[in-house]
Order: C-alpha cells, then sequence, then structure tokens
C-alpha cells in the first residue's frame, strides 16, 4: 500500500476570489494571506454571516496554518425580474435622516436618489432578512474553494523560493567541504603558529620540552574547527530533507538557521593569526555566513 502523499511546502503570501450564486444570492468572496508568525484570521463580512463565523473560521483552520488572513465576503440579492433588490428599510432609514438633518439646519431637503443608491447596502441587502441554509453552505463551499485556490497560489510560490534557497543551501556544503580540506593543513600552521608565541613568552626559561608539546596540543584541539564543519554539513543535510519533507517547515527552519550561523560564528572566532590559510577559512565562513542569512530572509515567507 502506498504511503499519503508529502504535504506540499507553500508560502504565506497568496490571493484567491471566488463567485459564485445560490438562489436569489450571489456571493463574492475573496481570501488574502501575507506573512504572520500564526494564523491571523480576520473577516470583512455583511452581518447577516455574523452567526456562520465560526463555521467560516473552522473551514480556513483546516487548509492553512500560519499567515494574516482576510476574508471579504458581498451578498448581492437578485430579484426574480434579474434586477437587484432595494433595502427598503435602509432607503427610508436614510430619507429620514435627510430630512431631520434638513429640518434642524434651514435647508431645503431635496435627497438625491442616485446618491442614496451608493450607499453601502442600499442594492442587494435585504435589511433584517435571514440568510437562507443553503446559502450559508454556499459561503462555506466558496471559502473552501477560495482556500484551495489560494494554496495552489501559495505552493507555486514557494516552489520557486525552495529551489532559490537549496542553490544557497548547496553552496554552504561546498563551503563546508573546502573548509574540511583546509583544516588538515590548517592544524601543522596551529602547532607552529602556538609553539613560536610560547617560545616567545617563555624566552629564558627552561621548559620540559613534553609539557610544552602538551600544552601546545591542548590549545590546537581548542582551534580546531573540525566539528563545527561537520555540525555545519549536517544541518545543511537537514535543511535540504526538511524542504523534501513538505508541510510547515517555517520555524523549523529558523531553528536550523540559528544553529548553522552558530556554528559559523565559532569557525570563525578559532581561525585567527595562521595566514594565508586562516584568511581562506574566514573568506568561507563569510560567504556561508551570507548564504545562511539569504536563506533566512527569504525562508520568512515560507508557512
Amino acid at each position: 500500500m502506498s504511503g499519503s502523499p508529502r504535504p506540499a511546502v507553500r508560502s504565506m503570501t497568496g490571493y484567491a476570489r471566488v463567485r459564485t450564486a445560490s438562489g436569489d444570492t450571489e456571493i463574492v468572496l475573496s481570501v488574502k494571506s501575507v506573512n504572520h508568525r500564526a494564523l491571523d484570521l480576520h473577516f470583512h463580512c455583511p452581518s447577516e454571516l455574523d452567526p456562520l463565523e465560526n463555521d467560516m473560521r473552522a473551514v480556513v483552520r483546516r487548509k492553512l496554518t500560519r499567515g494574516h488572513v482576510e476574508v471579504r465576503v458581498t451578498l448581492s440579492r437578485i430579484s426574480a425580474a434579474g434586477g437587484m433588490e432595494l433595502n427598503r428599510p435602509l432607503l427610508e432609514a436614510y430619507l429620514k435622516a435627510i430630512a431631520e438633518a434638513a429640518s434642524a439646519h434651514g435647508l431645503e431637503n431635496r435627497p438625491d436618489l442616485n446618491a442614496a443608491m451608493r450607499v453601502p447596502g442600499m442594492l442587494g441587502e435585504a435589511g433584517e432578512r435571514e440568510l437562507q441554509s443553503e446559502a450559508q453552505q454556499a459561503v462555506l463551499a466558496a471559502l473552501g474553494e477560495a482556500l484551495d485556490t489560494l494554496n495552489q497560489v501559495r505552493e507555486r510560490e514557494a516552489g520557486e523560493i525552495v529551489a532559490h534557497l537549496l542553490r544557497h543551501n548547496d553552496a554552504i556544503l561546498r563551503a563546508a567541504k573546502e573548509l574540511a580540506a583546509i583544516r588538515t593543513r590548517a592544524v601543522p600552521l596551529f602547532e607552529a603558529r602556538l609553539s613560536e608565541r610560547l617560545r616567545d613568552l617563555l624566552r629564558g626559561q627552561t621548559i620540559d620540552p613534553q609539557r610544552l608539546a602538551q600544552e601546545v596540543a591542548m590549545l590546537v584541539d581548542r582551534s580546531d574547527i573540525s566539528e563545527e564543519i561537520q555540525r555545519l554539513e549536517i544541518h545543511a543535510g537537514q535543511l535540504r530533507a526538511l524542504f523534501a519533507g513538505g508541510g510547515e517547515i517555517g520555524k523549523k527552519l529558523d531553528f536550523l538557521l540559528q544553529e548553522m550561523n552558530r556554528e559559523t560564528n565559532t569557525i570563525l572566532s578559532k581561525t585567527t593569526g595562521i595566514g594565508e590559510t586562516g584568511l581562506r577559512i574566514t573568506e568561507l565562513a563569510l560567504a556561508a555566513k551570507a548564504d545562511i542569512e539569504k536563506i533566512r530572509e527569504q525562508s520568512l515567507n515560507l508557512e
């Protein structure tokens, strides 16, 4: 039996819009998402959908895990004759408000019908009329469809981001391999440099050569970067596996990049004072840090 497909990596940026109808109600629903550390939901809907908000939140949570998400819904009612339905209670309240204002300020009361028709909700809203259950289900279905489209957009964008990040990760691996090769040449240089410095410090004093060799060996061991290089390679491999595994990777990736940055900082702190070899190690470690930072910057958009 084949295993379930791996969840795709997604970005947190996208937009989708769905237009549908249920009976005499036309539904236009849009979903927009941008970066956010958690799932931050905001609904902009007519009051008729207030009882449906919890169900709408549940639908979004099944489809998304992170991002600042805005859901906008507009409802328009179409009369049997094919025209827009007039919200008569709203029109009467509008005309009454104009009459009271005109009376209070001694102004001529001549309402502009065209201006009244542009008032939000004047056309397409039905005042206190409740939304039919069929229309409510149509809204939820439209939301699910919009979220599916949104995720397709987010997956396409994430695919492009991941391909770019993997190129930076490959550069880090190449730097780690070159660092490992240089490290074998750096150890004798460390030993020679430390022996020279110790002799300068102890000039005119006698010291057991064996003790000197032991002290040098201890200092060289503290300056050895083999463990840092090995961990850097392991973390780069984990990063590639994280992308291949898919799903929600943003928080895991952030932690992994912190560890990689820590290893390069340690390498830089251990490799001073050994001439051109040390300079090349510094160049490689700085290049790796730059690639890590580029991955971190672009990964902020991944779910």
